[in-house]
């Protein structure tokens, strides 16, 4: 009976930790899809403003349209932090692509996969075996 109660505290130990790994690699790519698709626009709007003159009635924001995107908060941080020890494992698989959105993709992909698959899979086989 107690060799029951380790292994069905270790698989539901297993299920969260699956749980948990997986939202902070999910919530680390949506920041990294805001922040780019953010970033995108504001280079876009600098183009447009570049190539038309600007009048004495619009203020010049191309200078200052990167200082945003650049400052992260201390949780985004955090994020990016403890998403880039689950993904770093991946580095190897993506290291000759010069893409950022096809790094990123790559990565969350392979982690959701072998951290929630995985881990899910092994937490139901230790439940299953005893």
């Amino acid at each position: 009976m107690a060799s029951s109660d380790v292994s069905s505290s270790l698989a539901t130990l297993l299920r969260l930790a699956s749980w948990i790994i997986c939202l902070l690699v999910i919530a680390s790519f949506l920041i990294f899809v805001v922040d780019q698709t953010g970033s995108a626009s504001a280079h876009q709007q600098a183009e447009l403003n570049a190539s038309s003159p600007i009048t004495a009635n619009e203020p010049d924001t191309t200078e200052t349209s990167g200082t945003s995107t650049k400052h992260k908060s201390s949780l985004h941080k955090q994020i990016d932090e403890a998403a880039n020890v689950f993904t770093s494992p991946f580095n190897s698989v993506v290291s000759g692509s010069s893409s950022q959105w096809a790094i990123r993709s790559v990565k969350t992909f392979l982690a959701l996969l072998v951290y929630g698959l995985g881990l899910g899979y092994l937490a139901r086989v230790i439940r299953v075996h005893v």
